[in-house]
């Protein structure tokens, strides 16, 4: 298959989901793919969790032709290393290096957050007070822990990019798991299509945990992502959910991927300041 400009937006979900879907069913098989466009390179994370499956059921991966810039990248992330490339080293430090992380390396998931998104000298976020920072990096790893407690998944892939150019920094975290709509299906007998279930999902303190009260990272996540002019999007079975600044969006998307993506772009030129309130501080411009 042939990728077309590969950005984190619908049509490139949908993109990677028809791939997914014309070649789900083969076995011993040679799957062929293009990537001579642009490639977001965080969308390593969809592609490798989708390459696996296919690998799983011994096909052989080949990549007809790589463009020499999107090679570079995915030898710096260290995704190509998966399929016998040389990684290189990153220089410039653009690159959250792409991982396949087990479930119960939970630890090592929230020191990769904090060092490799949060806490790195290079990632240019805005300002943040060690409360904020502490919410963020909670929030994603409530994200993790949910794919590792409900999924079902053997792994689950991250990746990011940092592009200076543009301000922005991407994350994204896959799971190949039984998706959201499965999940809240499962724990309360209901019925909810994908969008429904991924709007419950994002309620304050919803979860899917028995007598525990959840769903307070994401709200924090939420809010700063909204002040900070970023972008988040969520992608489950056949539902697709993004909200900025500016609102929401539900859309339907034609075949299903098989799990969930969460991805994350923060802005890197926002000047503001960020603090909770909670912490009393002063002289902040944005206080939650």
């Amino acid at each position: 298959m042939r990728f077309s400009n590969l950005y984190n937006d619908f049509n490139s979900y949908q993109q990677l989901i028809t791939f997914y879907q014309d070649n789900k069913d083969e076995s011993f098989s040679d799957i062929h793919l293009e990537l001579s466009d642009f490639f977001s390179a965080d969308l390593s994370a969809v592609l490798g969790s989708i390459l696996d499956i296919f690998l799983s059921n011994s096909n052989t991966i080949l990549f007809d032709n790589l463009g020499s810039r999107i090679e570079l990248i995915l030898k710096k992330n260290g995704f190509l290393s998966y399929f016998g490339y040389k990684s290189e080293i990153d220089n410039y430090s653009t690159t959250i290096k792409y991982q396949k992380i087990l479930p119960v390396d939970g630890k090592y998931f929230k020191s990769y957050i904090e060092n490799e998104l949060i806490n790195s000298n290079l990632s240019s976020l805005p300002k943040m007070s060690k409360g904020v920072k502490n919410g963020i990096i909670e929030a994603i790893y409530e994200i993790f822990v949910n794919a590792q407690i409900h999924s079902e998944t053997k792994y689950i892939y991250s990746c990011g990019q940092l592009f200076p150019k543009k301000n922005e920094l991407v994350f994204t975290l896959v799971d190949r798991g039984i998706s959201i709509k499965n999940c809240v299906n499962k724990r309360f007998s209901s019925n909810l299509s994908s969008i429904k279930a991924i709007e419950w999902a994002l309620r304050d303190r919803n979860t899917t945990k028995k007598d525990i009260t959840g769903g307070i990272g994401l709200a924090l996540l939420k809010e700063f992502i909204i002040r900070n002019k970023g972008i988040m999007q969520i992608i489950s079975n056949d539902g697709y959910y993004s909200f900025n600044e500016e609102g929401e969006e539900y859309r339907l998307f034609v075949g299903q991927f098989p799990g969930t993506i969460i991805n994350i772009k923060f802005k890197t030129d926002d000047v503001h300041s960020y603090s909770l309130k909670s912490e009393e501080k002063i002289n902040l411009e944005n206080i939650f």
